[in-house]
């Protein structure tokens, strides 16, 4: 029911929900779940100054609108009240989901500030989807949508721009038909989870701030005294990269067109522009940053009146690349190897991947790495940023050989064996063991040694890993108490070096 442009706040919060659901595809390492409470932090800290700025609109239409024409105000104001009521029923319910998570994954850690559980892929699912808590929050959200709506006219629900819905998706995702199944279901850690819950707050309050904005908007034709404003202060988002700016609205809540205010943070002037002012700062460090920001106004009788927004704050993090090996935390040499490049609030499709030490080919977060001599290589990874390309990681990997396979003879590597056994088989083979790569050895060549109870030894060779006929002709005589002796076995595998491998020895029975 509802259209028309996003915000730029909604749209960076809908991309940081985009890049959290990219990253429930990959393999939970402890920098993906830091980068999912990072997320949780960021969007609980711009709910924070999204509420403080609908508290900023109330606390300003109270004690103007409400005080000046009451009997006008006061039916527009008991809607906006309604519409923060049914945001607040949606918000607590879903703090009650998350205290769930919280009891289920035994609280938080004092070392990581996040759950305890938190990479457990079972919590959220059993509650969520075995609970049928998912059905229940789905059904409320689109319930809280629709009474919202309903509180404005006609006209006005067709400029909404908030996103606060949960619909099954037309197609299905990774075989996943329903909303809760997409977002809670199977292989969905309790972090990331929790992270969901905050974003979906987070939601919850930008609906509340335009069903709020276009109430009160009713009584924009009404006379404006501006010495009875108060400042509010709006960030797109309060978590960026290194490098990113910060970007934030200082304004009022209702201003005079024809006479700007001047707004300053720390001293400096900002430029005005229909009573905004934009504040933005370059991000050249990590950490958490504050600022407060003045609107100076010149009110009836020729004295100004300063206001101040509440404390903001904002995070700047260090960009960071997240390289993990699909197989092993090792390249191997001969064999492709397969690697998964991310990093936190990027798309896949701006990333930029080399290396030094091998050659990568891939694209869009897959890639393969092929190495040819033991050392050490580098996978560097950039990313177009604001129209830029910019460094963001660097990972060191060992480049081993493959380990050596095993010679095996009617499938083992020696101890007693039947004379019947022995005398069935034609080949020896070279055999990896619980290696997780395709990697084939091929033996070269090998000795078979013959030792026949009081009769000399018998030494024969042979290329390649079957018996050759003097060895089959020798085999067909072995009785009980033979020694077979397979020695000089030589083998090659994918990387082309030939491999010495251990004797076998087989007393026959």
């Amino acid at each position: 029911m509802a259209g028309g442009k996003e915000s730029a706040r909604q749209k960076m919060i809908n991309i940081m929900y985009l890049v959290l659901l990219a990253m429930l595809a990959l393999n939970v390492s402890d920098t993906i779940l830091n980068a999912f409470k990072n997320l949780n932090d960021s969007l609980a800290t711009s709910t924070s100054n999204i509420n403080g700025s609908v508290s900023q609109l109330f606390s300003t239409f109270e004690n103007t609108k409400l005080k000046d024409e009451p009997v006008r105000a006061k039916p527009i104001y008991e809607q906006a009240k309604k519409a923060q009521a049914i945001s607040k029923d949606l918000y607590d319910y879903i703090e009650g989901l998350k205290q769930k998570f919280i009891t289920a994954g035994q609280g938080y850690d004092k070392e990581t500030g996040d759950l305890v559980e938190r990479a457990n892929l079972d919590i959220a699912t059993g509650i969520m989807i075995n609970q049928k808590e998912g059905e229940k929050l789905k059904a409320k959200i689109n319930e809280t949508r629709e009474k919202l709506i309903n509180l404005l006219d006609p006209k006005e629900r067709l400029s909404l721009t908030f996103s606060l819905e949960a619909k099954d998706p037309a197609n299905a995702v990774e075989g996943k038909k329903d909303w809760e199944e997409i977002n809670f279901g199977e292989g969905t850690p309790l972090t990331a989870a929790m992270t969901i819950l905050t974003k979906i707050q987070a939601d919850t309050k930008n609906a509340e701030s335009d069903v709020v904005k276009k109430i009160f908007g009713k009584m924009d034709q009404a006379v404006v005294t501006l010495d009875q404003f108060a400042a509010v202060a709006v960030a797109p988002t309060s978590y960026v990269l290194q490098g990113q700016p910060y970007t934030a609205e200082v304004f009022l809540t209702a201003y005079d067109s024809q006479a700007n205010p001047t707004i300053t943070v720390g001293g400096s002037s900002l430029q005005v522009k229909d009573g905004k002012g934009t504040y933005s700062v370059n991000t050249g460090s990590e950490g958490v940053f504050t600022w407060v920001g003045t609107v100076r106004v010149k009110k009836a009788d020729g004295t100004f009146q300063d206001y101040h927004t509440p404390e903001q704050k904002y995070q700047v993090a260090r960009p960071s690349a997240v390289v993990s090996p699909d197989k092993m935390n090792v390249f191997y040499i001969g064999v492709p190897n397969p690697v998964s490049v991310s990093a936190p609030g990027i798309p896949k499709e701006n990333l930029r991947v080399s290396m030094t030490g091998g050659r990568i080919s891939g694209a869009n977060g897959k890639y393969i790495v092929n190495v040819s001599s033991a050392g050490a290589a580098k996978v560097n990874v950039s990313a177009e940023i604001n129209g830029k390309i910019q460094n963001i990681g660097t990972s060191d990997f060992r480049i081993k050989r493959i380990p050596d396979p095993k010679a095996k003879f009617a499938g083992k590597t020696g101890g007693s064996m039947s004379s019947v056994s022995a005398k069935a088989q034609n080949a020896i083979f070279a055999i990896l063991d619980n290696f997780d790569f395709d990697a084939k050895f091929n033996v070269t060549r090998f000795n078979l040694v013959i030792a026949k109870p009081r009769a000399d030894v018998a030494i024969y060779s042979t290329t390649g890993n079957s018996l050759s006929a003097q060895m089959r002709a020798a085999m067909a005589s072995v009785t009980p108490g033979t020694r077979v002796i397979f020695d000089n076995i030589v083998a090659v595998g994918p990387d082309g070096t030939p491999r010495q491998l251990d004797g076998m020895v087989f007393p026959l029975n």
